[in-house]
């Protein structure tokens, strides 16, 4: 239905299902643009080879160039390009999700010194706990 209304241009889908995923793209009309794009990091990847457009992205926020690469590579069907740099953000991906969003990126911007310390309420620090899992993921996508 969303399709009919003009000033629809596209779709973000944050399911994860790649399925859901492939039959919203195979409904695409011919006759105008609509684009669908990714609202998962952990599987953007794969449905911009599918055809998607791109990601409303996380993982944008602390890795903004190896997103970005990630992506034009993805659109420009560099597939083993796109797949090893987000083979390389995965643990990002991943990570970026293990309290609820947006501790962690927050946290993760401090640590990469690009914003002050603090969070807002009704939102909480990242627990100590994760600390050295997160920091260990912004190492390997090259952030820190």
């Amino acid at each position: 239905r969303l399709l009919e209304l003009p000033n629809i241009i596209g779709l973000k889908d944050a399911t994860g299902d790649l399925g859901r995923a492939s039959e919203l793209l195979s409904r695409l009309p011919k006759d105008r643009e609509f684009a669908i794009y990714s609202g998962n990091d952990d599987s953007a990847l794969a449905l911009m080879l599918m055809g998607g457009a791109g990601v409303i992205s996380v993982t944008a926020n602390v890795a903004p160039e190896l997103m970005s690469r990630m992506c034009a590579m993805a659109v420009a069907n560099d597939v083993m390009g796109a797949r090893e740099i987000n083979d390389r953000l995965m643990p990002l991906h991943k990570e970026l999700f293990c309290e609820p969003n947006p501790i962690v990126p927050k946290w993760a911007l401090h640590r990469m010194g690009l914003i002050p310390p603090g969070i807002r309420l009704p939102l909480t620090p990242l627990s100590p706990s994760k600390h050295e899992q997160v920091e260990r993921a912004l190492m390997v996508g090259g952030c820190i």
